[in-house]
């Protein structure tokens, strides 16, 4: 049974910083292409990041890029998002995602077979 287990989240000023985490369970990170996704009330889940199986490569949207990195540890089968110098429309719901393969893309979500339970972050000025 795949799991992704979030931790991290919660309250931070404009321009601090913040790590969300991702374990996984009955699925490899290093066979699956990972993803981080948020999503604000009424509006469609949003490709944040991803990080391919083969080699590592990252991408990010461009409301991200240079401010957010994920990264992941093969030993630890984890995800993380780390995030810097964050802004107040960066308030969402953050979600992991695994792919049904090693490689995939920002969106569309229904490349992604697996989510983690969501973890709230709020952005204030």
């Amino acid at each position: 049974q795949v799991q992704l287990v979030q931790t991290g989240g919660g309250s931070v000023q404009a321009g601090g910083s913040l790590r969300l985490s991702c374990v996984a369970s009955g699925l490899s990170v290093d066979r699956r292409c990972m993803a981080w996704f948020r999503q604000t009330l009424g509006q469609e889940r949003e490709g944040v990041a991803i990080i391919t199986a083969t080699g590592g490569n990252d991408f990010y949207s461009a409301s991200v890029k240079g401010r957010f990195t994920i990264s992941r540890d093969i030993a630890q089968n984890a995800v993380y998002l780390q995030m810097s110098g964050v802004k107040p429309e960066d308030t969402a719901m953050y979600y992991c995602a695994a792919a049904r393969t090693g490689w995939c893309a920002l969106g569309p979500i229904a490349q992604y077979d697996s989510w983690g339970q969501g973890t709230q972050v709020t952005v204030s000025n």
